[in-house]
């Protein structure tokens, strides 16, 4: 069985007029579950992660001041949420969810995190709606309690993957690769092992070609005993902030690409859903949806 992390409280209750469509969270597994893509026994939830795993990827001094809420403002408006103890709460759900789609991964080839893929985080600071970096986090945890040797992380979020590559850099276990809109959030890029900026206007045919060729000559190369995949879908030519021309069914043969190229070779697929931005909340959660339903009719 398909395992999915999924808690209630990933839905954070936000101010009104925000613009993070937070309420994706809870409409994503709705659907699935109304349509029978699932049933709820699918869906699997995390208990907060402990302290200790946090503290292996992510510094002291900033991980006690997401627990006591005693953030500055200048990096409270960095992260773009108000900080709460429910917020905080939030991120440890979501990380240990992570965690447990990497050990469900092992068995069933493939699990899904309902949110995740705060890409944005550094070890000691949050950005861009991250406060942890769930798949860091998650990747050092294999590592160390050494499950894996070697991770690939594939991020296709539009948005460079600039925490995660920061966190990775001088580490020769984890090869980041992203995927992303050349002139895009973060405007001050980290290096990732191997970036793709992709141009304004990207449309299907340049873009899933382009991924196509990465990912054959990336699995032979880092050669991963798991894989992290972010799927964001703010790659929609729909997407308020994505400025790529991908269409609805370009991003769900995003999705194939990946998820079959990694069965083919056996290697076990851990996905976290990232950022999606269209005005029309019913077209972020098809898209999402559509993750959902490749994996489990490859799966």
């Amino acid at each position: 069985m398909i395992e999915i992390a999924f808690h209630h409280l990933y839905a954070h209750a936000l101010p009104a007029g925000h613009r993070f469509p937070m309420e994706k969270y809870e409409l994503i597994p709705a659907q699935l579950l109304h349509e029978g893509t699932i049933a709820k026994e699918n869906l699997i939830e995390p208990e907060p992660i402990d302290d200790d795993i946090v503290l292996l990827t992510h510094d002291k001094v900033y991980v006690q001041k997401l627990q006591s809420q005693t953030l500055t403002m200048a990096e409270e408006r960095k992260i773009g949420f108000p900080q709460s103890a429910a917020l905080t709460l939030r991120e440890w759900l979501i990380t240990q969810g992570t965690i447990n789609c990497c050990l469900s991964a092992f068995k069933n080839g493939i699990a899904l995190n309902v949110a995740g893929g705060t890409h944005h985080a550094f070890s000691d600071h949050g950005e861009g709606f991250c406060l942890l970096n769930d798949f860091a986090v998650a990747a050092n945890y294999l590592l160390v309690k050494k499950l894996v040797n070697q991770i690939l992380i594939i991020d296709v979020d539009v948005h460079q993957g600039n925490g995660t590559a920061a966190i990775f850099e001088h580490n020769p276990n984890v090869f980041t690769f992203s995927m992303h809109g050349a002139h895009n959030y973060p405007f001050h890029k980290t290096i990732s092992n191997i970036d793709l900026p992709l141009s304004d206007g990207t449309d299907d045919h340049t873009y899933l070609t382009q991924l196509q060729e990465a990912i054959q000559y990336l699995l032979p190369l880092v050669k991963p005993d798991i894989v992290f995949y972010l799927s964001g879908v703010d790659i929609l030519q729909t997407d308020k902030y994505g400025k790529l021309n991908i269409s609805m069914n370009g991003c769900k043969k995003r999705d194939e690409i990946v998820f079959k190229a990694c069965k083919q070779q056996g290697i076990p697929v851990v996905v976290a859903m990232g950022g999606g931005y269209s005005p029309d909340i019913r077209t972020i959660i098809e898209a999402h949806c559509n993750t959902f339903r490749t994996a489990l009719q490859l799966y």
